[in-house]
């Protein structure tokens, strides 16, 4: 394994967001001797108990530790080599009450959530960040909006001299991209549900969202990394149902043949039309320098 002097900051809202979006990326990246930081912006304490297996009285009573924990092992299994969190309550979905807690995340002033980042930046200085789309659509859940928000107030200002010198050095980045689920990719694995004779957990309103497809600039091959991404979703218990049609409904071996990607869209600096039009990008740490 080459070492390197690169470093890629993930910024997630809830326990289990590290799994489902860009686990093979970072493994991959680690075993390239690249490091990779976790922030997670909330405890997840308003998740629902997803796996009938783990709805249980100890469990929904010590659900906050539980998820901490569930955490804690999916990043060991991905292979961060750093985990920080933010401090923030878990939101809830849109329209709950949980939405309007002072703690929450969702309440949280901008400028306050985004200096914690900016800290954590200046003190790890990434080269790349990975973060959440502005369109958040298909899912608008309060706290994935925040984390788009708190990344760009950090991604603008972290690297300004002359902003909160008492916050770290300045240091600038790069590269801004945001993780995506194409839509592509559900239609793939939903004709190949229906190939093999099996009921398609993807729902016409999916299969039909316009999605970012047409933004998706940067499609990282991780053959080979299927069985991380997979072992980081089952390390989170309480979240994923190992019986779960969606997300292990088809063979392991058939899955990462018919989409052996992770898809970004690479939202600073902003490609040109020219550049947009050329073979998708097949690194995230494309044109940087190694120093």
């Amino acid at each position: 394994m080459a070492t390197t002097n690169l470093t890629l900051l993930t910024v997630h809202a809830h326990p289990d967001d590290e799994s489902s979006k860009g686990a093979a990326t970072v493994a991959k990246l680690r075993d390239m001797g690249i490091r990779s930081v976790l922030v997670t912006c909330t405890g997840g304490e308003e998740g629902d108990i997803n796996n009938p297996a783990m709805d249980l009285p100890h469990v929904r009573e010590n659900l906050t530790q539980i998820r901490r924990d569930e955490l804690d092992k999916a990043v060991k299994i991905i292979g961060y080599e750093k985990l920080y969190l933010l401090g923030y309550r878990d939101s809830g979905m849109p329209g709950k009450p949980s939405n309007s807690r002072p703690d929450c995340f969702a309440q949280a002033p901008l400028e306050e959530a985004g200096d914690k980042l900016i800290e954590i930046i200046r003190k790890e200085k990434p080269q790349v960040m990975v973060t959440y789309h502005e369109d958040q659509s298909g899912y608008p859940h309060p706290d994935h909006l925040k984390v788009h928000d708190i990344s760009i107030y950090a991604f603008d200002r972290c690297g300004d001299p002359n902003y909160k010198p008492a916050l770290g050095n300045p240091h600038w980045i790069a590269k801004l991209y945001y993780s995506a689920w194409s839509t592509s990719r559900a239609k793939a694995f939903h004709q190949k549900f229906l190939e093999l004779g099996l009921e398609s957990p993807f729902s016409d309103e999916r299969l039909n969202r316009p999605g970012n497809d047409h933004e998706i600039t940067t499609r990282i091959n991780v053959r080979g990394y299927h069985k991380i991404r997979k072992g980081a979703l089952l390390a989170h218990a309480t979240q994923i149902d190992p019986t779960s049609h969606f997300w292990f409904g088809l063979p392991d071996d058939v899955s990462e043949e018919l989409w052996p990607y992770e898809d970004y869209i690479l939202a600073r600096p902003v490609l040109s039309d020219a550049e947009s039009r050329e073979r998708f990008e097949e690194d995230l740490f494309a044109g940087v320098q190694n120093k």
